[in-house]
This record gives C-alpha cells, sequence and structure tokens, in this order.
C-alpha cells in the first residue's frame, strides 16, 4: 500500500504534501511546530487537518502490519494463494483483514473442531458439494467410530453440519454482506429489566424503544450503553432473519440437488449460533465506537474555546469557592496571580451570616482594590450569586463579578501540585485560588487538571479512555501553541504543554531562570540542560520574552526565519525599530506592490512564511485570545422564579451538545435550546452554529420550576428583534 498516495487522495491534497507530513511526522515534529512554521511542506493546512492525517496514517500503518501478520501466518499454513494474498492486500479495513483470515485463525475448541478430530471432514464436504446421490445415512456408516466418539450415523451427520455451519460462519463474503444487511436494516431495541430497581427511572424513556440502528444518534447510542451496563437496560438487535438466511441459502443450498435439508439446517445453525451473535457484537461494538467518537469530537469543540477564553488581564480577584456547612472559601491575586489574602465567610445556610460576611468582603475590596469576584460554579453558587450581588449594590466600589466554571478545581486542589504550590493552605483554599486564577488567565490554570475533569463533554466516563486523553491532550496543545508562552512567567505545567518540551526539560527551564535571572533572549534556551537543538527548534517560535532586548522574541517569528525579517525591513527601508509602530502598517500594501512572490523569493522563504511574519511585525507580543468574546461580567442576579415565558436574556454557550446546546443565562441552572430552536436553516449539528462561549440572544419558551428545567430559542430571539 502507497500510503502517502492514499492520504494524498483521502485529504484531497498534492501528492507531495502527503509525503512531506509523513516525513515531518517521521521525524519527530510536533503538529503545532508542522502547522506553524512549515506551511510551505504541507499547503497551509490547520492543526485540526494535520493530526487527523496523523491518526489516519496510524491507522493504516496498522493496517499493513496486520495484515503482514496474516500473510505469515497463513503462509506457514501452508495454505496461502495467490487470490487469497491479492484479497488481503486489497482489503482497505481491518474488519475485511479479519473476515479473510478468519478460517485460517487458531480457534478454541467449537463443536466444529470437535467434528473434524473425529474425521468427519470428508462426510462434510460431500454434503456440501450435493453432488453425491447416495442415502447420507449410508454414507454416514463409513464415518461410525466409537473410538472417536462417533457411535451411530445420525451423530456423524450432525457433527458434519456442525462444520458446515462454522465453514459458512468463515465465509468472508457472507459476514460483509449480512453486517451491511443488519446495520442497513436492524433495529435496536430496550426495555428496563425491573422498574422498582433504584436508578431504573433514568431510563424511562426506553422502557419499551424501538429505533433504525443506522439512524441512532450517538447520544442515545451511548444513554443505551450506560443502562445495560448499570443492568437497568435489556438491549437487542431485531433483524428480518428469514431474509437474512435466505441470502445465505442462495450461496450455500441448491433446493433441486441432494442434502439440500442437510444444508438448510446448518445454514440456519450457522447464522442463529454463530453469524448473527458475532455480527450483533460486532455492530454494537461499532456504534459505540463511532458514538464514543462523535462524543469525543464534541468534547474536543467545546475545550477548545472554553481554554482560550480571553484573559481577565492587570485585574485583581477575588476567589470564592462556595459551600454551605463549611461555609465560602476566599483568596484574592494579584494582577501577577500571586496570592495576597484568604479568608472564609458564611453567607450560605445554615448559618448565613450575611452581615458579617459583608464586612469582610468589603474589608478585602477596600484593602486590595479588588476589581471582579470570581463565584465558582458548584455547590451553594446560587446563595453565593444572590450574596456577591447584594453586596454590591451596597458598596460605592466600581466592582462586577462572573461566575466560572469550576469543573476540576477539587481535583487540582487536592494534587501534588497544588500541595506544592500551596503548601501553607487547605484544599478548599486552593480551590478558591484556582477559581480566581480561572477567570484571570483561563489557559494557565485550566492545564493544570487533567482536561477530562473540565465538564464540557457528555458521557466523558464511557470514553476509550486512552483514546479521549489523545485528542483533549492535542486540544491543550495547539492551544497552548497558538497562545503561546512567557518564557519568564510561565508556570512548568504551562511549558510543558509547548511545543518540543516535556515535564523534565520544563522544570530545568523554570530552574535556570531561578538561579540565572530572567531569560532575555531565546537563544539563552540552548543552555538550559537537556533542552537539545532539536527541543529548540520545536519549541523557541511559542515561547515569548515579554521585554527581550530582541523584539522578535516576543513574537510568533521562528529564530530561523530572523534574517529573513532583517532583509524584509532592509529592502523596505525599515529597522527593528519600527516593528509595532504605524510605519509597519503600510509593509502588506508595500509587499503587495512589489509582488509577494518576487519579496519571498529575494529574502529566501515562501509567502505563506512571509505573510506570518508581517501579520507579528504589526502587533509583537499579541494575544490572540483578545479578539475573542469577552468574559461576562455582572453586577445583578436573577432567579429561575423571576423567568416568564417571553423574555428575552442575553447568555453565553457552555455546553454544545449532539441535540442542542445548554446557555447559562444568570439563574444558575444553564437553559436548552433544542436544535430545532437554533436557526430557521436546517442544520445537522448544533456546532454548525454554536461555539463554548459564544455570547446569544435567548427567548425563554418553557420554564418547569419543578424538574428546573428551562427551554430557550434563539431564532425566536432573533425574529423578535428583526420584526
Amino acid at each position: 500500500m502507497d500510503q502517502s498516495k492514499v492520504l494524498s487522495l483521502e485529504f484531497n491534497i498534492k501528492p507531495t504534501y502527503s509525503q512531506n507530513l509523513i516525513n515531518l511526522l517521521d521525524e519527530g515534529a510536533t503538529v503545532p511546530f508542522i502547522s506553524r512554521y512549515r506551511k510551505e511542506l504541507h499547503g497551509s493546512l490547520d492543526d485540526q487537518v494535520i493530526r487527523s492525517f496523523a491518526d489516519r496514517l496510524t491507522y493504516l500503518r496498522n493496517l499493513q502490519k496486520r495484515k503482514q501478520e496474516v500473510v505469515k501466518s497463513i503462509s506457514e499454513q501452508e495454505k496461502m494463494t495467490d487470490q487469497l494474498s491479492k484479497k488481503i492486500e486489497q482489503a482497505s479495513t481491518l474488519t475485511e483483514v479479519e473476515d479473510i483470515y478468519r478460517p485460517f485463525k487458531p480457534k478454541r475448541k467449537t463443536r466444529a473442531s470437535e467434528a473434524i478430530k473425529k474425521g468427519l471432514q470428508p462426510l462434510a464436504n460431500v454434503i456440501l458439494a450435493q453432488v453425491e446421490t447416495k442415502d447420507i445415512k449410508t454414507l454416514a456408516k463409513d464415518y461410525i467410530n466409537a473410538e472417536k466418539g462417533v457411535n451411530n450415523a445420525e451423530e456423524a451427520i450432525k457433527g458434519a453440519q456442525d462444520i458446515i455451519a462454522e465453514h459458512i460462519s468463515d465465509n468472508a463474503e457472507i459476514r460483509k454482506t449480512l453486517r451491511k444487511l443488519i446495520f442497513n436494516t436492524a433495529q435496536i431495541q430496550t426495555s428496563i429489566k425491573d422498574s422498582k430497581k433504584e436508578g431504573a427511572n433514568k431510563y424511562e424513556m426506553y422502557a419499551n424503544h424501538k429505533e433504525q440502528v443506522a439512524k441512532t444518534p450517538s447520544h442515545r447510542i451511548l444513554a443505551i450503553n450506560r443502562g445495560e451496563k448499570e443492568k437497568h437496560l435489556k438491549v437487542n438487535l431485531k433483524v428480518n432473519e428469514d431474509k437474512s438466511i435466505n441470502i445465505i441459502k442462495e450461496e450455500f443450498v441448491n433446493q433441486n440437488k441432494a442434502y439440500k435439508e442437510l444444508l438448510n439446517e446448518a445454514v440456519e445453525d450457522s447464522y442463529n449460533r454463530l453469524i448473527f451473535p458475532s455480527l450483533e457484537r460486532e455492530i454494537r461494538s461499532m456504534l459505540t465506537e463511532e458514538a464514543s467518537e462523535q462524543a469525543i469530537k464534541m468534547f474536543k469543540l467545546n475545550l477548545k474555546p472554553l481554554l482560550m477564553q480571553p484573559p481577565l488581564k492587570s485585574k485583581t480577584i477575588l476567589g470564592l469557592d462556595p459551600g454551605y456547612r463549611t461555609g465560602c472559601k476566599i483568596a484574592v491575586i494579584d494582577k501577577n496571580s500571586n496570592v495576597l489574602d484568604t479568608s472564609v465567610i458564611y453567607a450560605t445556610p445554615p448559618k448565613s451570616d450575611i452581615e458579617n460576611s459583608q464586612i469582610t468582603i468589603a474589608k478585602l475590596i477596600k484593602k486590595h482594590d479588588i476589581d471582579v469576584i470570581a463565584i465558582g460554579n458548584g455547590t451553594a453558587t446560587k446563595e453565593a450569586e444572590i450574596f456577591v450581588a447584594g453586596l454590591i449594590k451596597r458598596l460605592k466600589n466600581k466592582i462586577s463579578y462572573a461566575v466560572v466554571n469550576e469543573a476540576g478545581a477539587s481535583i487540582y486542589s487536592a494534587s501534588k501540585l497544588a500541595a506544592s504550590e500551596f503548601p501553607q493552605y487547605d484544599v478548599a483554599l486552593r480551590s478558591a485560588v484556582s477559581i480566581a486564577r480561572r477567570l484571570q488567565d483561563p489557559l494557565a490554570e485550566l492545564i493544570k487538571i487533567d482536561v477530562k475533569s473540565i465538564g464540557v463533554g457528555q458521557y466523558q466516563h464511557d470514553m476509550p479512555q486512552k483514546r479521549l486523553t489523545e485528542v483533549l491532550n492535542g486540544v491543550v496543545e495547539d492551544s497552548v501553541n497558538s497562545v503561546g508562552a512567557d518564557l519568564n512567567t510561565s508556570s512548568p505545567s504551562l511549558l510543558t504543554k509547548v511545543s518540543g518540551l516535556n515535564s523534565s526539560v520544563a522544570k530545568n527551564i523554570v530552574e535556570y531562570r531561578a538561579k540565572n535571572g530572567e531569560f532575555t533572549k531565546r537563544q539563552q534556551l540552548k543552555k538550559v540542560p537537556k533542552l537539545g537543538d532539536k527541543a529548540y527548534k520545536l519549541s523557541a517560535g511559542f515561547l515569548r520574552i515579554s521585554d527581550a532586548k530582541n523584539i522578535l522574541d516576543n513574537t510568533g517569528v521562528h529564530p530561523e526565519s530572523y534574517d529573513a525579517v532583517k532583509k524584509l525591513l532592509e529592502q523596505f527601508n525599515l529597522t527593528k525599530k519600527d516593528i509595532g509602530t504605524e510605519n509597519i502598517e503600510h509593509l502588506a500594501n508595500l509587499i503587495e506592490q512589489k509582488g509577494t512572490q518576487t519579496v519571498a523569493q529575494t529574502i529566501n522563504i515562501g509567502v505563506p512564511t512571509l505573510n506570518d511574519i508581517v501579520q507579528e511585525l504589526l502587533k509583537p507580543g499579541r494575544d490572540i485570545r483578545e479578539s475573542l468574546p469577552q468574559v461576562e461580567l455582572k453586577s445583578d442576579v436573577l432567579d429561575i422564579k423571576d423567568l416568564k415565558e417571553g423574555m428575552i436574556l442575553t447568555g453565553t454557550v457552555r455546553n454544545v451538545i449532539d441535540f442542542g446546546a445548554f446557555v447559562d443565562i444568570g439563574v444558575h441552572q444553564d437553559g436548552l435550546v433544542h436544535i430545532s430552536e437554533i436557526c430557521e436553516q436546517f442544520i445537522k449539528h448544533p456546532s454548525e452554529e454554536l461555539t463554548v462561549g459564544d455570547m446569544v440572544k435567548v427567548k425563554i419558551i418553557g420554564v418547569d420550576l419543578d424538574k428546573n428545567r428551562i427551554s430557550l430559542s434563539i431564532k425566536r430571539a432573533v425574529n423578535e428583534d428583526e420584526s
């Protein structure tokens, strides 16, 4: 298999780009580095396409490896033929390869293998051939052998039928045909095993559920799987058995020849005992795999905008971790994330000491000139939010608050990392610090925890954990490297996510700057222990030095392009002093007038790299997150009881799922916008229109106080605005 050619066709890219990507990946280049600094070699593909390319390359290589193993095994059995070899070579999936290998695969003890040991294979061949005209019982008498366990003709015939049943089951073409038929026509049926069993009520909608397999959405597959795993649901596939059996009979039985009754029985036994149970497991496994991939994709789509939320720079923040019995933990951080103060208040039940709590917070606000209060969205959030909103009304200070996603904060606060950062604080106070920092710089704080703990997905605990971790780590890596990391302030946790760096090297960078002072130029990285030439090449462009002597060290321009920048500036009578000034604003026009291709060739770089350099020279040190929707700061709070149908509010998208999106409208309980209420035109998936962090106008179309549910519509809010 020419993997480069296959990938070129699948991804619709030039064959040279495909081979270049394979070479770069094999050399150990990271996806962020390839995407950002090797655009000329792959046609400026984005990081997501390159990751998909890398995944597919791994699959094709595993497929090729498995083919080689199968060929070797069959050859060692001396059963390899030219036709078989060609079939294996042409197989495009692992499933096809396994179907071909099935007849040759060493089996555990089966009814057929036992019958073969008893010498009944020749009798099975006679029946299968349907050319003999003698009475089958007369033929079977020749195979009676008490020593081998064949005591009469009936036992010989039954053993021969077992051999035929397994032979049919091992037929690759039959399995392929039936697999397709079952997937396209089968229904998945569910029922509740015991409605009185605790937890069974969660699966009421599946009490008598029937749905076509091919049309069952991913989230429903995962819900059914969970119900089955928890032993609340009974699940099976219902198919047209007669149609399936007739397909096999058409292939193996000539109804006008001898032994047709015996063959018909063997076919039915093969289908019911071997083929269907096996294909049912395969199809359900395939449905689960596809549903898992869809769920992982949604987690990935939701995680990226959460990580890329704009930081709230130059603000002093009070983090508030709400609680009931143990009170609300308080931590104040300065503009550089250093902890200034901590406290505990009891503004929530059972104590509800509002007056003293207000005094404590007011003192902290005055003492530290606090700008914003960050409230974690966990237990007692509603009460804490009401308390903060009431306090803000009383104070003269210009202060606001924001509700922060605290998912995973407790995991971080109990981790070794948190203990090493704040050995003097207990777990709850560390959580308050984390909440404040999540508002100040979401990316820097969220990467400290296992991203699976961030609640922006569904059924994450049911996913293949290795695959989920691999995909989400890729999102973190892409996010960190698209933003860049400050070489003098970044934590080891953040540096570990930078292209080309590992935890050991990240730790060495921090130790080096502690011992030698702040980095003043990127070249100093080469003095860091264990940071070799390869790591420098892969990481340098993503590391920034905000007050570097060479302004290029505070940009995304890679050191390998510094000479090109010098030549570019000289060509238009500019210097490094012009970088970031209005003099550079005309550079793009000057390049276009002279000819972009001509300028690129003159300074010996590609056009994509030239365009990237120009953007960096315009705004050195820019943070791409600043152009994204800003965090919503509030000063008042609503209650779900205040909501009325028809109200139009502004909310923030918190989670995008297969059937809609959850939107925070400031009442603690997120409202659901069903996919049908997102926009007027048909969309296959909510992610086509919405992203986590989007600010949207919504109309309230339903409030269920008993079930604590809010139904929202975006399209009706838009229509009302337009009218």
